[in-house]
């Protein structure tokens, strides 16, 4: 178990540094880092780790060569010269314990109509407890968590006694190569944790997640005469509908799965965006959907494409039009595999103490039915990596938010896994 009079000095560093925790997390919140517009959000944070004496490596992901490295996704409607990534690196002059890389991204989901939020989705307003925003839980809390568990350790006259990289990436909800940047530029550890929003449970495994736009084209006519033309709308939600079937009997193979077996349907599978058509009175010539469909561990990437190309093949060929106009399926995006974290891993164990010390409970575990970037250090460079983080509700849906007492003792939790896992140094 963590020393006691450390853990104490810990608790009272952060409650002396509370209030300029949540005045932070407020901060990060506010701004509106959408994809493409996250740099104005990760200078703030890089000018901040300066002013911590942190050295600061920003850049961005046009500066990293990548494409050639596993696990990384096909990219489309951005500008990689815009997405800024920040790494700070705390040395130790000569190392003792083992060395940690911190993570967590900035970007945010879009926030939908803002009449349909309580509060302001950028606002940051805290209420009864709670921060309300888009990114407050995911995953802004998180990041608020880590910097200010490294601010404690400093406040109560420590530091770490190994080498800790406190990065804030990009990319995580749409493709996940603002974390593989990070491990193109060279930055390795002896572990990795990530603090999304788990309930303050550990992620045992995620699923994979792929990303592909449907593209269909048709015949348009004036809608008087549609029967003579094909609505290129109507023909793509056949796809959507065929790609529902074929989701349901994954979701029938999941029943006997070693790791999903006990989540009801953990394949989920999503038409996100839908654009076609120029007028009301013309059936479209054109429709595109982006979809979204997650994969079973063990299932290789390339066998999942395949499934959902024979799946959209056999459904256009009953498609007076699509038989002879095949759609075209363009994989963009999340290429993700899925991550399984072994246990008995010593940051694992490590991580359970400083839970068990903070919460007065046994670490919990789960399994998610989602993405996180514990793939591309667990599945591509062998590191234990650690997804485990606070109380949050309500991520890309209106009202988004997060619980501010539990930030208070993750923020604890995660100080006391970094003074055990990479030992302390007095300062």
């Amino acid at each position: 178990m963590p020393d006691p009079s450390v853990l104490a000095a810990l608790a009272a560093a952060i409650d002396a540094n509370w209030d300029r925790e949540v005045a932070w997390l407020q901060s990060v919140v506010r701004f509106p880092s959408l994809r493409g517009q996250e740099a104005p959000c990760q200078d703030w944070i890089a000018r901040e780790f300066v002013e911590r004496g942190w050295a600061v490596d920003r850049y961005t992901l046009s500066d990293v060569a990548m494409s050639h490295l596993p696990g990384f996704a096909p990219v489309m409607d951005t500008d990689y010269a815009d997405a800024v990534q920040v790494v700070a690196t705390l040395r130790t002059p000569q190392p003792e314990g083992r060395s940690l890389v911190l993570q967590g991204h900035v970007d945010v989901v879009p926030e939908g109509p803002h009449d349909m939020w309580t509060y302001p989705p950028f606002g940051a307003e805290i209420r009864d407890g709670f921060i309300y925003g888009r990114g407050a839980s995911d995953m802004k809390l998180g990041v608020a968590a880590m910097v200010f568990a490294l601010d404690a350790l400093k406040t109560a006259g420590y530091a770490p006694a190994a080498d800790v990289y406190v990065q804030t990436v990009t990319e995580e909800e749409c493709t996940g190569n603002g974390a593989l940047s990070t491990l193109a530029r060279g930055y390795r550890a002896d572990a990795c944790l990530i603090p999304e929003p788990t309930g303050n449970a550990l992620t045992r495994a995620h699923v994979g997640v792929m990303w592909f736009r449907l593209r269909v084209r048709g015949v348009p006519v004036h809608v008087a005469q549609a029967q003579s033309g094909s609505n290129a709308i109507l023909s793509a939600f056949a796809l959507v509908q065929a790609l529902q079937a074929l989701t349901a009997r994954i979701n029938e193979r999941a029943k006997s799965h070693p790791l999903f077996s006990v989540v009801p349907d953990p394949i989920k599978f999503n038409p996100g965006v839908i654009r076609g058509g120029d007028w009301a009175s013309s059936t479209p010539s054109w429709c595109e959907v982006d979809c979204r469909i997650g994969v079973l561990p063990g299932t290789d990437l390339a066998d999942a494409r395949q499934e959902v190309l024979d799946t959209v093949v056999a459904a256009a060929k009953g498609d007076g039009f699509l038989a002879n106009n095949p759609p075209e399926v363009v994989w963009n995006g999340f290429q993700a595999d899925a991550y399984h974290l072994e246990p008995g891993s010593d940051a694992e164990a490590v991580l359970a103490t400083a839970h068990e010390a903070v919460f007065g409970t046994s670490l919990g575990e789960r399994r998610s039915t989602a993405v996180n970037d514990t793939r591309f250090y667990g599945v591509y460079y062998g590191m234990p990596a650690l997804c485990y983080g606070p109380v949050g509700s309500g991520g890309h849906g209106f009202d988004e938010c997060g619980d501010l007492a539990n930030l208070k003792r993750t923020t604890l939790t995660i100080a006391t896994f970094i003074a055990d896992w990479c030992g302390l140094r007095v300062v």
